[in-house]
């Protein structure tokens, strides 16, 4: 009888017990003079929120500074460690308290960089959620300017009323998230060939 391989790795939904941590979503208390809430909902390729996934969020500081800090799955209350780590819940919403994040160099808009791990995934996604005040300079920032016109509105967060960011993740359809790839990262690391 010959059997069929299985996948190297499938990314969940069984993670859940051991990469969710205490205080992961808060990159910096919610009384921070600069916090602000970046949230949003995963949605798979019928447009149905998916409700076992999990978001990591790497990002500067508001001043462009890529934090070098130890320490981040064990908070201190003041170190800004720019990465933090979301569960979504039943709805498939997530929330980071966090800052604004500034821009890395000339011609780089500021971004969130979001990893997206979830069910029926081989391995993580890679996006990053602009501010929305990028899309006036989207010409000066290499990547969000490489992106087509019709799908660079789908790496750009909105402002809420209350000044928070929105930044829904689309897995796959009509609304595809941009996604990314990165030299020297694999994204599949299961067998290839």
């Amino acid at each position: 009888m010959k059997l069929t391989p299985t996948p190297g790795q499938t990314v969940g939904p069984f993670f859940g017990y051991a990469l969710p941590f205490a205080g992961g979503e808060d990159l910096v208390d919610r009384t921070h003079p600069d916090a602000v809430r970046l949230h949003g909902t995963v949605y798979d390729g019928d447009g149905v929120p998916v409700p076992d996934a999990i978001v990591e969020l790497w990002q500067p500081d508001q001043h462009g500074v890529i934090p070098q800090e130890p320490g981040s799955l064990h908070r201190d209350g003041y170190t800004f460690t720019g990465w933090g780590r979301a569960a979504v819940d039943a709805t498939g919403h997530y929330s980071f308290t966090t800052m604004e994040p500034g821009s890395t160099g000339d011609g780089v808009a500021p971004y969130f960089l979001l990893t997206v791990f979830a069910r029926g995934l081989m391995d993580r996604l890679f996006t990053r959620a602009y501010l929305p005040e990028a899309a006036a300079a989207v010409d000066q920032d290499r990547l969000l300017s490489s992106v087509s016109e019709e799908r660079r509105g789908t790496l750009l967060a909105t402002r809420d009323g209350d000044g928070g960011l929105r930044f829904d993740i689309h897995l796959q359809g009509e609304l595809e998230t941009v996604f990314l790839t990165y030299p020297n990262t694999p994204q599949f690391t299961g067998p290839q060939g």
